[in-house]
């Protein structure tokens, strides 16, 4: 069965696969980006495209009305957008810090608010919320992106058990390594920050295990995302979690089950010069 889908961050990477995909099945699929330009193939093949900065409440409280307006309903919600904002805690600025939280957390909830009376009123609708491995572990200079996952995994949990009487489900999706821009913007936003000051060594070793983990051969293509968002949508009971991509599983079961200090030593070996 049809259904209507708005995906954020549909401009590229997973989103736009995704997005291409659920096209071809003959789902009436709404792409938001503030990169318009990058969803022409989108629209082409029979997306509608939205104008979107999920920090701009006029943008996403207008995408949403005109779904509504067109389609009279919002059956899937994917909050995909985001970005990982890497440097030292010393080094980033607050104001950077906040712009990671209003992109990746209070964006995503303000346009989860929008669309919730729509599927409580037809009491049903599924919201996926990307989280990453990185909402259960932690990476070196990732202190404000880790924040922010970890943060989205609670706020997350907590929305299921709200919506769960209305017929909403509510599931996370935790990716691994996969090929991307991410690790190219994490690199960059990296070296701006603390490529040059007292962690230097260490920023240096960062990023050479970061460069290792989404090169080519060793990151998931976006494809198994798509699998992965194609599957919840049409699944009666979908899990809770979804942990898909290259290391996602091993990196989450080591630091449950073996716990920090074990954790600590298997970052430090990633990460050594």
């Amino acid at each position: 069965m049809s259904k209507v889908i708005l995906i954020t961050g549909a401009s590229s990477g997973m989103g736009k696969t995704t997005a291409i995909d659920l096209i071809k099945q003959g789902h009436v699929v709404y792409g938001a980006s503030r990169d318009v330009e990058n969803m022409k193939e989108l629209q082409e093949l029979g997306a509608y495209i939205l104008n979107m900065d999920v920090t701009k409440d006029e943008e996403i409280r207008s995408g949403v009305e005109r779904i509504i307006n067109e389609q009279g309903k919002i059956d899937v919600l994917w909050n995909n957008a985001g970005y990982g904002l890497y440097g030292s805690v010393e080094e980033t600025s607050i104001d950077d810090a906040r712009n990671q939280f209003e992109v990746n957390l209070f964006g995503l909830a303000r346009l989860t608010q929008l669309v919730i009376p729509y599927m409580r009123k037809q009491k049903s609708g599924i919201i996926i919320n990307t989280s990453s491995m990185g909402g259960k572990v932690y990476t070196p200079f990732g202190a404000w992106y880790h924040a922010t996952k970890h943060a989205l995994e609670g706020w997350s949990d907590c929305l299921r058990f709200e919506l769960a009487p209305f017929g909403i489900k509510v599931v996370i999706l935790e990716p691994g390594a996969i090929k991307t821009n991410w690790g190219n913007i994490m690199r960059r936003l990296l070296q701006e920050r603390s490529s040059n000051g007292p962690y230097k060594e260490m920023v240096e070793a960062t990023i050479k295990a970061g460069d290792d983990a989404y090169k080519k051969d060793n990151a998931s293509d976006p494809s198994v995302i798509s699998q992965t968002i194609q599957k919840i949508i049409v699944s009666d009971k979908p899990k809770t979690r979804y942990a898909v991509g290259k290391m996602a599983k091993p990196m989450i079961f080591i630091r449950k089950y073996f716990g920090d200090r074990v954790f600590d030593r298997v970052i430090k070996f990633y990460t050594r010069k």
